[in-house]
């Protein structure tokens, strides 16, 4: 078959045509709804088939996540209640407005007892912070290592609340003097009805 009897071909009369034609026809034909039906039916359906498995899977982990919540919810309320009573024991540890004041007895004595000098105790202003209010002591000792050691070991042993903060030592000028301590005691008082 020659390229020129291509062009006498006859739609209306196709079931003549060689059947080397006709294949090819056939194939064009089959190519062409293929790509038709793709571009126009197909094509959306993968972008919103892939949109839809990315949400899937964000489904599915929020549900893991639920999941794993959910089975262990027993214990998360457990948890709770011990965070509960162990706060509540902790807001005991804190001292109320009427308890501050043996509370600093308490610190000035444990340095005392353990032989220190006080140059300086200086108890500061009250500062909010949430729940409750920081009150800084500032206090220049005089005294051992050793006594140094024993003291704030005998402060963090009081049954309330107390940190030490900006701890500075000054080193003795001669062999018989004592050393110097500067330091910021701080306890935390919680916020009772009685403030306002």
């Amino acid at each position: 078959m020659e390229l020129s009897s291509l062009s006498e071909l006859d739609f209306n009369e196709s079931g003549e045509w060689p059947v080397a034609i006709k294949s090819l026809a056939i194939l064009l034909l089959c190519i062409l709804i293929w790509g038709a039906g793709y571009y126009y039916i197909i094509k959306d359906k993968e972008i919103a088939l892939a949109s839809s498995e990315a949400k899937e899977e964000t489904l599915k982990q929020s549900y893991r996540t639920k999941y794993a919540k959910a089975v262990n919810l027993d214990a998360y309320k457990e948890q709770m209640e011990e965070m509960k009573v162990s706060f509540s024991s902790m807001l005991k540890q804190l001292p109320q407005k009427s308890e501050v004041a043996d509370l600093l007895i308490d610190i000035s004595r444990s340095g005392l007892v353990n032989g220190l000098e006080f140059d300086l105790f200086k108890p500061g202003s009250e500062r909010p912070v949430d729940f409750y209010a920081e009150l800084p002591i500032q206090m220049k000792v005089t005294g051992s290592f050793h006594q140094f050691g024993e003291f704030v070991s005998a402060v963090a042993a009081l049954p309330r609340i107390v940190t030490m903060h900006n701890l500075t030592l000054t080193p003795p000028r001669k062999e018989s003097e004592k050393m110097t301590m500067e330091i910021t005691a701080k306890t935390y008082r919680y916020f009772d009805e009685t403030d306002g």
